[in-house]
């Protein structure tokens, strides 16, 4: 139970956390800190938002595994980027606070973030489809 299923999921987790964090602070950070201030806001980076975002990785993680139960690892990856990137740019778009300049570094970056979680869930349940 442990190691086919809690197990993979922190280990995503981990995975995705390190993900977001490398790319929006170290890579996309100015184009964040410059989108805001356009706006007249500070770009939220207090430790509350680091935890949520925590907390996001979690559940990303979670629903991963859950959607690779039924599907392969290419349609996984797929679909899991769909449901956690694709839906969350065109909400954070529609409220403007999207810099869309990110798009080009975020969309392969993302992918490979999923495809990430998705392996490490997939290589650790023995679901390779």
């Amino acid at each position: 139970m442990i190691k086919k299923t809690i197990l993979p999921v922190v280990l995503a987790t981990i995975w995705i956390s390190i993900s977001e964090f490398v790319r929006n602070e170290f890579i996309l950070k100015s184009y964040w800190t410059d989108h805001y201030e356009g706006l007249g806001l500070i770009f939220p980076s207090e430790p509350i938002n680091g935890a949520v975002w925590g907390i996001w990785s979690l559940c990303f993680a979670i629903g991963i595994y859950i959607i690779s139960q039924k599907f392969s690892l290419v349609q996984t990856t797929l679909l899991s980027w769909f449901v956690g990137f694709v839906l969350m740019w065109l909400v954070t778009g529609n409220m403007n606070v999207l810099p869309f300049g990110i798009l080009p570094f975020a969309i392969p970056l993302s992918i490979l973030e999923v495809f990430g979680a998705v392996f490490i869930i997939t290589k650790m349940t023995n679901r390779s489809k």
